[in-house]
């Protein structure tokens, strides 16, 4: 069998949006809305996914399921990384705060958008990785290994900060470092399945929740 090219790649590419499409209007009435926001959309056709995955796993990095990429740790199916991304509202000159680099897959695509984008990760042969990609596609994505339950309070506040990792509760030590009406998106809960939800830093410091839709994650790690 040929090789894939980059035009096979585009296809591929292209049909994973249109599932993407598919899942924002059948789940509509969960979510909220019914299709991708236009720039995500876009950043989405560009962004080579196949390249933020292990090399093995290139050739279906296009389907619409989570796939592991090492340390008991997965990228997260499409739809759910679009809509992580849409429920967060990411736009030009936002400064994004991202725990759990994994790849860097969804922290290029928030690049692609224009944010400014500050990336925590608590494996280090992940952050290398994803700091190959950035710099070989051009990607400028501020990337360290860490604790990501610590934030990055030197790079505080942020617009909005999207958490790619479970956990019980929402992390206050982060919400600290949330700007007033800031969203958080977050996957909740102790359990195996949890609410992904939207967490919203409001005026008096309290935080407002609105819960979506059941997922499953992998746990948000501390560091040693």
């Amino acid at each position: 069998m040929k090789p894939m090219t980059e035009h096979h790649l585009a296809i591929l590419r292209r049909h994973m949006v249109e599932i993407v499409d598919m899942h924002f209007d059948l789940a509509a009435d969960e979510i909220g809305r019914d299709r991708l926001d236009p720039e995500l959309r876009r950043a989405l056709m560009d962004v080579p996914r196949h390249l933020f995955v292990p090399q093995a796993l290139a050739a279906v990095a296009y389907q619409d399921t989570p796939l592991p990429i090492g340390f008991d740790k997965t990228i997260s199916q499409p739809f759910i990384g679009a809509l992580m991304l849409d429920l967060l509202g990411v736009a030009p000159g936002m400064r994004v705060l991202e725990v759990g680099t994994g790849y860097g897959y969804q922290a290029a695509v928030m690049a692609e958008m224009g944010a400014e984008v500050f990336s925590v990760e608590v494996v280090e042969e992940f952050s290398e990785a994803a700091q190959a990609r950035f710099e070989a596609l051009g990607y400028d994505v501020k990337i360290r290994v860490g604790d990501g339950t610590r934030g990055w309070a030197e790079h505080a506040p942020f617009d909005a900060i999207l958490i790619t990792a479970a956990a019980a509760e929402v992390p206050f030590d982060l919400l600290d470092q949330l700007e007033v009406r800031g969203k958080m998106v977050i996957p909740l809960g102790a359990g195996e399945v949890q609410q992904l939800s939207v967490a919203e830093k409001q005026g008096n410091g309290t935080v407002e929740v609105r819960e979506l839709m059941p997922v499953r994650f992998t746990r948000l790690e501390t560091a040693g």
